[in-house]
């Protein structure tokens, strides 16, 4: 015989949250399901779901509550009129918000008596139970380690620090990287597209190509972690030269050159600061901010 899986409460049946209350249900959690529009409920009450009245009867059915609602405002406004609910319970705050937010929120839930995570969705709901997809998690490890289980019936669970703003920090900088990257391919989609090649025949070579850049992103890390940035690849000063026939190729074709153009001044600011002959990874010392002077 196997032990009864976690009972778990999700608040908020988005498109999210709804993908979050299916996961649990198919991995055999007993789910509470609460929505500001009860209608949200129904196919989840279908598939096994217990739809609460109220937030404060949600709250109460499960130890373990799960939100994934519009943002922090959303949330303080369902919870704070029954916070007394959640003393003794775990909160799992799957709601998008800044650092600063998570970090007043465990303050916020500690004062209740309650435990609390704050998590990250690194997916979109159709990928909501794949264990290939990352759900970052900050705050209380003791927290963490209790619910890991249930957690991964979501998506692979990362434990990231006991600083709670840690997995928004994260979903902010992964993101970047993501749209960065989509960008990137979406530029030089239109660049082969202009002489007539499919994205499909292209992608698959952007897809190989990202491998190798992979490469380079680990071996770079070690540089800006030390602060010293060995040209011993390929320097600053050759990436200039060599994003200017990217450049060039592009508005010979009329495609719009905004992204490449902002990479180049990047590159030409670190060259101006003296980092013409160390590798790409010595632009990360014209993004950081300045170091600040003595105080006054």
């Amino acid at each position: 015989m196997t032990a009864p899986q976690q009972a778990v409460t999700v608040l908020g049946l988005g498109q999210m949250g709804a993908a979050l209350a299916a996961a649990l249900l198919d991995r055999g959690h007993p789910t509470t399901v609460w929505n500001r529009t009860p209608d949200k409920a129904a196919p989840l009450v279908e598939r096994g779901a217990r739809a609460a009245a109220t937030p404060q009867e949600a709250i109460a059915a499960s130890p373990l509550v799960i939100a994934c609602v519009l943002d922090h405002g959303a949330l303080h406004t369902v919870v704070a009129p029954v916070a007394g609910a959640l003393r003794g319970r775990t909160l799992v705050n799957l709601t998008s918000g800044s650092p600063e937010q998570a970090r007043e929120a465990v303050a916020w839930a500690g004062s209740l008596g309650a435990g609390y995570l704050d998590g990250a969705i690194m997916t979109t709901p159709p990928g909501v139970g794949d264990p290939a997809m990352m759900f970052l998690y900050s705050g209380s490890q003791e927290v963490f380690d209790t619910h890991r289980p249930t957690l991964a019936a979501l998506g692979d669970p990362l434990y990231l620090g006991t600083d709670p703003g840690l997995a928004s920090l994260y979903d902010a900088a992964l993101l970047g990287l993501m749209w960065s990257t989509m960008t990137g391919w979406l530029h030089g989609t239109a660049l082969v597209g202009a002489e007539g090649t499919p994205a499909a025949a292209y992608t698959p070579v952007a897809i190989r190509w990202l491998t190798a850049v992979a490469g380079f992103l680990t071996r770079y890390a070690s540089q800006v972690d030390a602060g010293r940035y060995p040209g011993d690849d390929a320097t600053v000063d050759v990436q200039i030269a060599a994003i200017g026939h990217l450049i060039h190729a592009a508005q010979d074709r009329g495609i719009d050159n905004a992204l490449p153009e902002l990479l180049r001044t990047l590159m030409e600011k670190a060259g101006a600061a003296g980092h013409g002959q160390d590798s790409y990874a010595a632009l990360i010392e014209v993004l950081r901010p300045a170091p600040r002077g003595p105080a006054a």
